[in-house]
C-alpha cells in the first residue's frame, strides 16, 4: 500500500461524516442521484448526514421537503421507478406510519408486481435508537418491522467505515434499501455518540458487501450477536466477561435483508454458546430469528438454552430512568450469560 493510501486511512470520522461523503462521491459521478427530505438541505440534516452537500449539489439535487413523508416518498418511488436513484431521509423510523403505503405499497413491492420490469434502486435512510427521553414517537428500533417485510434490503452500521462503504452500496444497488443508522453512533455532539463508532474511514470509495456479518471479536466461550448499538453494548460485555476469565465472540450482523446466517452458525458452531442483544422489541422479532436460525440448522451445537437482551414489549418511556431501565446493556448481556451457564 502506498504512503498516501496508508495516510487516507488514518482519518477517524464520525458516522454522519462517513455517510455524507458516500453520499457526495456518489452524486459527484452520477448525475442521476440526488436527495430529498426535511432539513437536509442548508442545515445538513438534523443528524449531520447530509452537511455539505447542498453547497455543492445545489437546491435542484438535495431538495428540503415539506413536512409530508408519504409526498416526498411517494415522489422518490416514482422518480426511481423513471431512472433516478433518490436517496430520502426519514428523519425518525417512528414516523413510518403515515407513509407506509409508500415505503412497503410500493418503494418494495413494485418490481415484483413489474415482473422486474420497473427497478426502484431508492435508498431510505432513517433514524433509530433510544436514550434521550424522546419518548415513543422518537426512540423505537423497529429493524424486525422492516426485515419482516420482502422486497427491501435492510442495513444498520455499528460503525463510520461500514456506514460509508454500505452507503455507497445502497446508492449504487438496483433494489430499494432501507439504511438505519442510530442516533448514539452518529458523532453529533449534542447526542453524546459512542466513541466506538468513529473509526479510521479512507477518503477514497469503496464498497461493504450486505449479507456479510463481521466477527468484531473472537471468541471461544460464547457468541454474542448484535448490531448497530448492540455491538458496542456486547463488546463492553466482552470486556467484562474476559475479567472473569470467559471468552466472548462478537459478531456485528450489519445487514439484515440479506442476513448472514452462515457467519452466526459458524460461530456459535465453535463456543456452543449463543446471546442476542438487540435494541427493537423482544416479541417476533431479529433476536428471535437468529436463534431459530442456529436452532433449525442444527440444535445439538447449543450447549446452554440462548439467551436474549432485548427491548421489553412496552412503548418506550419519556422518563430517562425507566427509558435507561428498558434498554439493553452490558451488564445485561453479562447476566444473560451468568443465567445461561447458572453461574
Amino acid at each position: 500500500m502506498s504512503q498516501t493510501a496508508t495516510r487516507s486511512n488514518e482519518r477517524r470520522l464520525t458516522i454522519a461524516r462517513a455517510m455524507a461523503e458516500a453520499i457526495a462521491q456518489e452524486m459527484r459521478v452520477d448525475p442521476r442521484v440526488f436527495v430529498m427530505g426535511e432539513d437536509i438541505g442548508p442545515l445538513g440534516g438534523v443528524f449531520g448526514n447530509t452537511r455539505g452537500l447542498i453547497e455543492e449539489f445545489g437546491k435542484e439535487r438535495v431538495r428540503d421537503t415539506p413536512i409530508s413523508e408519504t409526498g416526498f416518498i411517494g415522489a422518490a418511488v416514482g422518480a426511481a421507478s423513471d431512472g433516478m436513484r433518490p436517496i430520502v431521509e426519514l428523519m425518525f423510523v417512528d414516523f413510518f406510519g403515515v407513509c407506509m403505503d409508500a415505503i412497503y405499497n410500493l418503494m418494495a413491492k413494485n418490481t415484483y408486481f413489474s415482473g422486474g420490469n420497473v427497478k426502484v434502486p431508492l435508498v431510505l435512510m432513517t433514524s433509530t435508537g433510544g436514550g434521550y427521553s424522546d419518548a415513543g414517537q422518537h426512540s423505537q428500533c423497529l429493524y424486525g418491522t422492516f426485515a419482516h417485510l420482502p422486497g427491501m434490503k435492510v442495513v444498520a452500521p455499528s460503525n463510520a467505515y461500514d456506514a460509508k462503504g454500505m452507503m455507497t452500496a445502497a446508492i449504487r444497488d438496483e433494489n430499494p434499501v432501507i439504511f438505519m443508522y442510530h442516533k448514539g453512533l452518529q458523532g453529533m455532539g449534542w447526542l453524546g455518540t459512542e466513541p466506538g463508532a468513529t473509526v479510521n474511514v479512507p477518503e477514497e470509495s469503496y464498497v461493504v458487501p450486505f449479507g456479510k456479518a463481521s466477527v468484531v471479536r473472537e471468541g471461544t466461550d460464547v457468541t454474542i450477536v448484535g448490531l448497530a448499538m448492540g455491538v458496542h453494548n456486547a463488546l463492553k460485555a466482552a470486556d467484562a466477561l474476559a475479567k472473569k476469565g470467559i471468552s466472548a465472540e462478537v459478531i456485528d450482523l450489519r445487514t439484515l435483508v440479506p442476513l448472514d446466517r452462515d457467519m452466526v452458525f459458524k460461530s456459535v458452531k465453535k463456543t456452543g454458546r449463543l446471546i442476542v442483544v438487540d435494541e427493537d422489541y423482544r416479541s417476533y422479532g431479529v433476536s428471535g430469528e437468529i436463534i431459530t436460525s442456529v436452532a433449525e440448522r442444527d440444535v445439538s451445537v447449543l450447549k446452554a438454552t440462548p439467551q436474549r437482551v432485548t427491548y421489553p414489549d412496552v412503548p418506550i418511556p419519556f422518563s430517562r430512568p425507566m427509558e435507561q431501565f428498558c434498554l439493553p446493556n452490558p451488564d445485561k448481556i453479562v447476566a444473560a450469560f451468568e443465567h445461561m451457564t447458572g453461574a
